[in-house]
């Protein structure tokens, strides 16, 4: 399944809201609305997964690339993603870095 993304700003958070599978063919898709959403200078880069199905290992890198690319008092929040999928980010470790919500 293809992923959709898509970026949006809402007051002072960066949105990009995911749908379909994250992996290794669909990542660039997401590293490029990455890029864009470093520059908006907002505080917070909101990514919504609750669409996102399945997220491979590529997904992780991805995020770790936000982490990267996204400025450093910038808040970078996971919203919504499905339980294997936040099950996968924090067993990277990466909700060390990354706040995970069910909102």
């Amino acid at each position: 399944m293809p992923l959709s993304v898509s970026l949006s700003i809402e007051g002072d958070t960066t949105v990009i809201d995911l749908s379909g599978e994250l992996d290794a063919k669909t990542a660039p898709d997401f590293h490029r609305t990455i890029e864009k959403a470093a520059g908006h200078g907002t505080t917070t880069v909101e990514i919504r997964m609750a669409g996102v199905g399945y997220m491979a290992s590529a997904g992780l890198r991805s995020l770790v690339f936000a982490q990267q690319k996204i400025a450093d008092h910038v808040t970078i929040k996971v919203v919504g993603a499905i339980e294997p999928v936040s099950r996968t980010i924090r067993t990277a470790g990466l909700d060390r870095s990354i706040v995970l919500s069910d909102e």
